[in-house]
């Protein structure tokens, strides 16, 4: 658990907080503990922090501090509060918006490459004692992380590349590719992956300027592209290039590693399809046929996470189906079909934020119902984020 900090009360007047990482990257657990309570006492320990709009949020669990005067956050049960059973950081997850629906509303911190955390401030109030806060720091970008601005008039893209500080030994990298909602969705998520040494390029297809409006005849050829753009930096090991797609942006990422298999060495699949839709892809200037995508080229490992309970596609089917049909493809490469259970849409990617169920589409304009509960959501993507970085770490040198 490492050398905890303490932060020492008055005498008699306020609980201690100890955190053993006051300051750690947004999708790295804290272990919280309260000390200097009374065996028996019962305290409140609260959470609260700003979205990018000035909204606020809060959590809080009620607890019944042990033998020793103490509550371990990582193994106390709460009383009452916004999340049950023992979880570590359920204070950060089950945060509500103040005056809003915690089903149809995403806790999102302000993000841009000016501002590399958030702060969540963590209370501690009890009968007879006084509140005692410990401010917490949950950073974007590890120090000497870079990051470039791709647009499509000076580079042919749009996207934000995330680049280990330089002198970083080559590491496999990772090209994401978000879904229906268009933009790029995944800055996040390679920001965190850059920041852990892998290189990571969160690449825009549409609804961007300069890009097509909708998802309708993407070129196959742009995300190849990419590929290549990103394999040519210093820090990558171009025989490790992984394609990461997040539910329409799996399509997308079968169909580069059915096509271009000298550039796709792995394949990372959140809430995945196996069909291709109609109108929606081309390569070499012709339409990709509506339909199951073949997957006899592919020559990468694959990886699909989905949740049984998801509502907007069915994608722990597609998970189990792609898998099946990477068996029968024969391919010989390592397989596998996550499939977590009371999960919805929401199963990806990275954990730790505040999340909801139902999602206003900014492309749809309507709101879409993802399925499966804010826990589960959150146990898979702390699961799945394990998972995604365990096998990045298997493919580094």
């Amino acid at each position: 658990m490492g050398c905890f900090r303490a932060s020492t009360p008055a005498p008699d007047t306020g609980a201690g907080i100890e955190v053993d990482a006051a300051s750690a990257l947004a999708d790295q657990p804290v272990h919280l503990r309260v000390i200097g309570l009374t065996a028996g006492e019962t305290v409140t320990v609260s959470s609260s922090a700003t979205d990018f709009t000035g909204r606020r949020w809060r959590g809080q669990a009620r607890f019944r501090a042990d033998d020793r005067g103490e509550v371990a956050l990582d193994s106390a049960a709460p009383l009452a509060g916004t999340y049950r059973g023992a979880d570590g950081m359920g204070l950060f997850w089950s945060m509500n918006p103040v005056g809003g629906d915690p089903e149809r509303s995403w806790f999102r911190p302000a993000w841009d490459v000016s501002r590399r955390s958030y702060a969540v401030n963590i209370v501690v109030t009890g009968e007879r004692r006084r509140p005692t806060t410990r401010t917490l720091t949950r950073r974007w970008l590890a120090d000497g992380v870079g990051v470039r601005l791709l647009t499509p008039a000076t580079d042919g893209f749009w996207g934000e590349l995330f680049l280990p500080p330089p002198g970083t030994p080559r590491h496999p990298a990772v090209l994401m590719v978000g879904g229906s909602e268009g933009g790029a969705s995944l800055s996040e998520d390679a920001a965190l992956l850059a920041s852990r040494g892998y290189p990571a390029l969160s690449l825009g297809y549409f609804a961007l300027p300069g890009l097509p409006a909708n998802l309708d005849d993407i070129p196959l050829e742009y995300f190849a592209g990419a590929l290549r753009l990103l394999a040519r930096q210093p820090s990558v090991d171009a025989d490790h290039v992984i394609v990461m797609g997040y539910s329409r942006g799996t399509e997308a990422a079968l169909l580069l590693g059915q096509n271009y298999p000298d550039l796709v060495h792995g394949v990372i699949a959140y809430s995945p399809t196996i069909r291709a839709a109609a109108g929606s892809w081309t390569k070499d200037g012709r339409p990709i046929a509506e339909g199951v995508i073949p997957l006899d080229h592919v020559d990468a490992p694959v990886l699909a996470i989905a949740g049984s309970e998801d509502l907007l596609s069915p994608s722990a089917q597609a998970a189990r189906e792609l898998d099946r049909a990477l068996d029968a493809a024969g391919t010989g490469r390592p397989h596998r079909a996550l499939i977590y259970q009371g999960a919805g849409h929401g199963v990806g990617t990275f954990p730790y934020l505040a999340a909801g169920t139902r999602l206003d589409h900014p492309i749809l304009r309507s709101t879409v119902d993802l399925g499966g509960t804010r826990a589960a959501d959150a146990a898979a993507r702390a699961a799945g984020w394990r998972e995604v970085t365990g096998v990045l770490a298997g493919l580094t040198r």
